[in-house]
């Protein structure tokens, strides 16, 4: 009895093990530094008829505005946006090979940004053996389906938190930064001041021991 329990559970997870481990879908998450007075670009090849999903966010950075310009193999604009903070775009490739992204921080000559990028290609997989399913889910089955939603949700929040995590370390930094400068402009002034006070006190002595001098000769 046990062991057909164990067989049934086992026979349940292995799709959900399936489906993470082995994943025909791409995506490329990542965020990266884009330095003011500069264009950096990616690549990712793409076959024809496949869905593509792209999202950005500039988390960082000046007026948190960045352009993007999204190409397909041979050269033409399929999407474009100028001093942009955050948007999406969902399409078709059309062509087989390699579609380029490019994010311009040209029109920004001091400041530069961070910027979090998810290229997604292709759709998710459906769970081998669940959803498409014939007949009414076992209650494993359902908890297959549920636990792999529930690990979307996390990796979705975890994307989150890095997001929040990066706009908080660019603060903290740009702050400590303001703070260095505050500090050493402070202690410059502290300098000079004691400085000059030490010259009024040095002028006012020697002054005063020649006036000295020349009431001594008078006499």
């Amino acid at each position: 009895m046990q062991s057909s329990v164990r067989f049934s559970l086992i026979s349940a997870l292995l799709p959900l093990l399936f489906s993470i481990t082995f994943c025909p879908a791409t995506a490329v998450e990542f965020t990266f530094d884009l330095a003011d007075n500069s264009e950096d670009c990616f690549f990712e090849e793409v076959r024809r008829n496949t869905s593509c999903y792209l999202e950005f966010q500039v988390s960082a950075g000046g007026q948190l505005d960045v352009d993007v310009t999204l190409t397909n193999p041979h050269g033409k604009v399929i999407y474009e946006q100028q001093r942009a903070t955050f948007d999406s775009h969902q399409f078709t490739a059309e062509a087989t090979g390699v579609y380029k992204v490019c994010f311009s921080n040209q029109f920004s000559s001091f400041s530069h940004k961070i910027v979090y990028v998810d290229f997604q290609v292709g759709d998710e997989p459906a769970l081998p053996g669940i959803d498409e399913h014939a007949t009414v889910l076992t209650q494993m089955e359902t908890s297959s389906q549920s636990i792999h939603k529930s690990l979307n949700d996390i990796l979705d929040a975890q994307t989150h938190h890095r997001l929040r995590e990066a706009q908080g370390r660019k603060r903290a930094e740009e702050l400590n930064e303001a703070v260095f400068l505050w500090s050493a402009l402070e202690t410059f002034i502290v300098l000079v001041i004691g400085f000059g006070q030490i010259l009024i006190l040095r002028n006012f002595f020697s002054n005063r021991k020649t006036s000295d001098a020349r009431y001594n000769q008078l006499r």
